[in-house]
């Protein structure tokens, strides 16, 4: 697999409430992420994208693009939450070291109700 097929996969296996299955497939034993939401292992942030599948079951994830430069992927994603009718941007930056994931990135913006930018946000 590309290291793009990896990025997808993961993603989209943690969307659908299989994080502890994308983690077992691609994350690396010296995985490190930069969420400013949980602490920075590997434990605590799977348990949160179980948790988030949990609360949010019917999401819609859709990626929008996604880029490779050498050892990184970047992933441009439209996530739609069903429970509170939100729409969110979100971008994952991945870090690879032989084929697994080493370091991860993501941020997330809320997509306002009335967006003024006529180019949207996808």
């Amino acid at each position: 697999m590309t290291k793009k097929e990896i990025a997808t996969h993961f993603l989209h296996l943690a969307a659908k409430g299989k994080a502890r299955e994308a983690f077992d497939l691609y994350i690396d034993s010296k995985f490190i992420h930069h969420n400013a939401y949980f602490k920075g292992d590997q434990n605590t942030l799977m348990l949160a994208m179980e948790e988030n599948a949990v609360q949010n079951p019917n999401k819609i994830f859709e990626i929008q693009r996604i880029l490779e430069d050498d050892n990184l992927v970047a992933v441009h994603s439209r996530i739609q939450l069903q429970n509170n009718d939100m729409e969110l941007a979100v971008m994952h930056i991945f870090r690879f070291q032989d084929n697994k994931i080493v370091e991860l990135w993501d941020f997330g913006q809320p997509v306002p109700k009335d967006i003024i930018n006529e180019n949207g946000m996808f």
